[in-house]
């Protein structure tokens, strides 16, 4: 039996801020959506949102929205969850934020880890898997 190759494909929005990089904002393989670490950009201005956790977090998760919403998906669909905060003091004002968009169905698997640094010294940084159906 021939084994098929696994197609890939880039998910791309400008509602969300463009790859500063050799990466995709997201790529679907399988049923698998693959959506890379996500800063708290304004895709409008490309800078960081000003404020604390709170902003920051609202501004990630906006982007992921736009991003899953790409290609007809939304939070429910999400089943993995990374999360990398530069102090984990803000830990409880993120869940608070992250709560608003996992509100329904069933919770997806999540990390919180606390780094030394994030790219443009922004305070949080979240990656996702989402399936699709």
């Amino acid at each position: 039996m021939k084994e098929e190759k696994l197609k890939l494909r880039e998910i791309e929005t400008d509602k969300a801020p463009a790859a500063v990089g050799p990466y995709s904002q997201a790529v679907i393989a399988g049923n698998f959506v693959f959506v890379s670490g996500q800063l708290p950009v304004d895709p409008d201005r490309n800078t960081i949102v000003k404020g604390g956790i709170e902003e920051q977090s609202k501004q990630v998760f906006d982007n992921i929205y736009e991003i899953l919403k790409k290609v007809e998906l939304g939070f429910k669909d999400v089943v993995k969850v990374e999360v990398y905060l530069s102090d984990m003091d803000d830990f409880r004002r993120f869940n608070e934020i992250y709560s608003l968009s996992f509100a329904k169905g069933v919770k997806p698997a999540r990390q919180v880890v606390q780094v030394a640094k994030l790219p443009l010294d922004a305070l949080i940084e979240v990656s996702c898997i989402a399936v699709m159906k």
